[in-house]
């Protein structure tokens, strides 16, 4: 988990310096726009540096044969589910090698082989986990499906039909809410009528489960006994973690809303030198050990940046190709 939080932390990071190239131009400071468009990464861009214990926490106790449905904000849970790097980078740049040969973007990334899917679409990953999970129920597999969602995606309708419709079939589904606080600009408080969305799964009859820090380890002792619930046919959890955004909603976000000291608040809480530290102190990770770890998640991140930009362009003949029309 420390191992794969590393590499989505520098994806992210690359991520961030990258997709600003060709946005910000000279004359930006004459008032002229931030050009979303122009750059080798065009269109929004929505990181995740700061919640990386959700995602790795979750994921460590899936199989490949498991079913993960991500977010807007799906790179965490892209990475921690096997989701190839390369490809994934590709995929943001707009490339014939990527996921969805350059068509659908960051927001967009499927990948059959480690069966995970995401979509920009608020509360959009909870049917069709429940469909997964369905299907595994109808095949007599003991797979399982992960529905990751938003605290502002909480108050959707898609969520509570889907919530219902899991608990009354007892569906192989974790609900899994990334609580960052923030749902675009909106603070939590102002939009939720409860503290905890977890307290919801008492109204639907399956557990709610409540991860109040920021914590892999934490994450991880919770996701357990639910993906073992959901295996063994006992139906549906919904789990919410509090978790921190260190960046905008998305990238160019001028963040106004927030308090001005509070990224830098979230910042000394940092989960990844938190967990480097309680493995050096327990004993299985020496300093040299972490060095390691961190130039292979650097190596490997510069390695799909690279494929990423040295891939071709998709054809233009090629447009309709696996589109419907």
């Amino acid at each position: 988990m420390y191992e794969k939080m590393l590499e989505i932390r520098h994806f992210e990071e690359t991520m961030a310096t990258v997709y600003l190239e060709g946005k910000l131009p000279p004359h930006i400071q004459k008032g002229l726009a931030f050009d979303i468009g122009a750059g080798p990464v065009p269109g929004e861009m929505h990181l995740a540096a700061g919640q990386e214990p959700v995602a790795v926490g979750v994921c460590a106790h899936l199989k490949q044969t498991d079913t993960v449905v991500g977010t807007h904000r799906p790179h965490h849970f892209a990475i921690a589910k096997g989701v190839p790097l390369g490809r994934m980078a590709a995929e943001m740049f707009g490339k014939a090698t990527g996921l969805g040969k350059g068509k659908g973007g960051h927001m967009h990334l499927f990948d059959p082989v480690s069966r995970f899917s995401c979509s920009g679409i608020i509360g959009a990953s909870l049917p069709p986990a429940c469909g997964a999970a369905l299907a595994a129920k109808k095949l007599g597999k003991d797979w399982v499906a992960v529905a990751f969602f938003g605290e502002g995606a909480a108050n959707q309708g898609a969520v509570h039909e889907s919530l219902n419709l899991a608990a009354l079939w007892k569906l192989p589904v974790i609900f899994v809410c990334e609580d960052n606080k923030w749902a675009i600009s909106v603070p939590k408080s102002s939009a939720t009528s409860i503290e905890w969305v977890a307290d919801r799964a008492a109204g639907y009859g399956m557990p709610g489960i409540k991860v109040a820090t920021n914590d892999a380890m934490a994450v991880y002792e919770v996701a357990g006994p639910a993906i073992a619930r959901a295996r063994r046919g006992d139906g549906p959890s919904l789990i919410e973690v509090k978790t921190d955004r260190y960046l905008g909603h998305f990238q160019g976000d001028p963040e106004v809303y927030r308090p001005k000291d509070e990224v830098a608040n979230l910042r000394k809480n940092d989960p990844i030198p938190r967990m480097a530290s309680r493995l050096k102190l327990q004993g299985y990770m020496n300093d040299a050990e972490e060095a390691h770890l961190v130039a292979l998640a650097r190596r490997r991140v510069a390695d799909a940046f690279e494929f990423a930009r040295n891939s071709p362009d998709p054809e233009p003949q090629d447009a309709l190709q696996d589109v419907f029309v």
